[in-house]
């Protein structure tokens, strides 16, 4: 098992507690393996599942079709779906909206673990998939 799949040491006292996450991801995929440092910096407890075929995750947790990415995370109640910026997850969480979760629909550059050495951020949009799978923008980057 790779040395990300570890799990860090819990939250600093003093700061809230974040739940803890799982994050379902191919053995072979960098850029998930980026999100996940991004996710473990950002105070979240990580564990990571290796495994070949997405599929049945996404379809489990209610991905709706064609908003996909390479990785699927479940962190309290919720589904995150690809390269999410962790600040988006945080409000999820905290604003905790009646919905399945949050998805980034492929892999944009500049994204979280799709860093470009520039800086540049293709402009994306999280959107927040509803119970129903219908797909509402939750926020905006790279704009």
């Amino acid at each position: 098992m790779p040395a990300y799949a570890d799990k860090p040491a819990p939250s600093k006292p003093g700061t809230a507690a974040l739940p803890e996450m799982i994050v379902h991801k191919s053995p072979t995929c960098g850029c998930c393996g980026l999100w996940v440092e991004h996710a473990r910096k950002a105070g979240f407890v990580v564990t990571v599942r290796e495994i070949e075929d997405m599929s049945p995750v996404k379809q489990r947790v209610g991905v709706p079709y064609a908003k996909g990415s390479c990785h699927t995370a479940e962190v309290g109640g919720y589904f995150i779906e690809g390269h999410v910026p962790l600040d988006d997850v945080k409000r999820l969480l905290a604003e905790k909206p009646d919905a399945k979760g949050l998805t980034v629909p492929g892999m944009p550059a500049g994204s979280p673990g799709m860093e470009l050495p520039d800086g540049r951020v293709q402009p994306y949009t999280v959107e927040l998939v509803g119970r129903d799978g219908t797909t509402t923008p939750y926020a905006e980057h790279g704009r």
